[in-house]
């Protein structure tokens, strides 16, 4: 991995200045962009992807399954596909505190995986932020995994835990430029969820990642208070067994951004919640339509896709800004 110097990097956040430590180094290329989707001006984009009551993919579903709603006013559904090609902008944020060591190593290994398996040279990008008692960046966006691997294993546990920092920061400084239509925006927080020594609150961190369109994935490095078996492994979603303040915290950041959070029982299933992860974006959909409410006032505007299959969940962000500002830049605000 290339040398860099350590930089402060200094936010007016929450009434007061908050500085985090990152890594001064030249900007990476742009990443070649697929055409983004668009119709008309207005234009709203859906990436969602749908699983049934097992947590399991379900794949050949049409335009005619779902029915889109802003703000609970039916929308008509101008354009659908069943896969997408945009790139990928992955930022991956690991907990070094202390209380993550005892399976700090896998856990590594097991982001480094993901990162090899996901990422498509000169099309998708990533970059890697360590935080303890602070967030720090260790690698800037690349589409190098061998950059990314080294980073990561350059990592050592111990300190306090400042999540919700690395949230806010990740998406405020990497996740502002381009919208939902020229990057499918994602966070991956491998985290226990306590925190203890942040500046913003949970709130505001959450704020952040959904005014710049972020998708996030969690996944805890949090022991479980149940014991593994087969029948825990039928559990469609452990992280409502989980009985941490942690676990619950990771479970809002994914489920008010349209994200996934997952809770491994032991060491190979940290492994296999990435592989979920890799599974989920490899088996998405894109819905657009036009909405009728037309006024651009900056409000945020809440959408809601409903399936016509019982038993099926539908995963997608909650919603997007109807932004002057990005409309004039980008004529098709999305959530993705």
């Amino acid at each position: 991995m290339k040398q860099t110097n350590i930089i402060v990097l200094c936010f007016l956040v929450a009434g007061g200045l908050m500085c985090a430590r990152a890594q001064e180094q030249q900007p990476p290329p742009p990443p070649q962009q697929a055409p983004p989707i668009r119709v008309e001006v207005d234009l709203v984009n859906i990436v969602f992807s749908v699983t049934n009551r097992r947590g399991r993919h379900t794949i050949g579903l049409g335009p005619d399954d779902f029915t889109v709603f802003e703000n609970g006013e039916k929308q008509e559904i101008k354009y659908f596909s069943s896969e997408t090609n945009l790139p990928l902008r992955i930022g991956m944020l690991i907990d070094t505190s202390n209380s993550v060591r005892p399976r700090f190593q896998f856990e590594q290994e097991a982001a480094i995986d993901f990162l090899h398996t996901v990422l498509r040279p000169k099309t998708d990008q990533a970059f890697v932020i360590g935080f303890d008692a602070e967030p720090v960046m260790i690698q800037d966006l690349t589409d190098d995994p061998i950059d990314l691997a080294e980073a990561i294993r350059s990592l050592r546990a111990g300190g306090g835990t400042s999540l919700y920092d690395a949230v806010y920061l990740a998406a405020k400084m990497k996740m502002a430029n381009g919208s939902g239509d020229n990057f499918r925006k994602m966070l991956i927080v491998l985290s226990d969820g306590d925190d203890t020594s942040s500046y913003v609150s949970r709130e505001e961190a959450l704020e952040m990642a959904r005014r710049h369109d972020v998708t996030i994935f969690t996944v805890s490095t949090s022991a479980p208070p149940i014991q593994y078996s087969g029948k825990s492994m039928e559990l469609q979603n452990p992280c409502s067994v989980m009985g941490g303040q942690g676990d619950k915290t990771l479970r809002r950041f994914a489920k008010a951004t349209g994200g996934i959070s997952y809770c491994p029982f032991n060491t190979i299933d940290v492994g296999r919640s990435f592989q979920r992860i890799s599974t989920e974006l490899r088996n998405q959909y894109t819905i657009a339509y036009t909405p009728t409410n037309r006024v651009r006032d900056g409000s945020f505007r809440r959408i809601e896709i409903k399936t016509r299959r019982k038993k099926l969940n539908v995963h997608h962000r909650p919603g997007y800004y109807a932004s002057p500002v990005e409309a004039a830049a980008s004529p098709s605000p999305s959530g993705n």
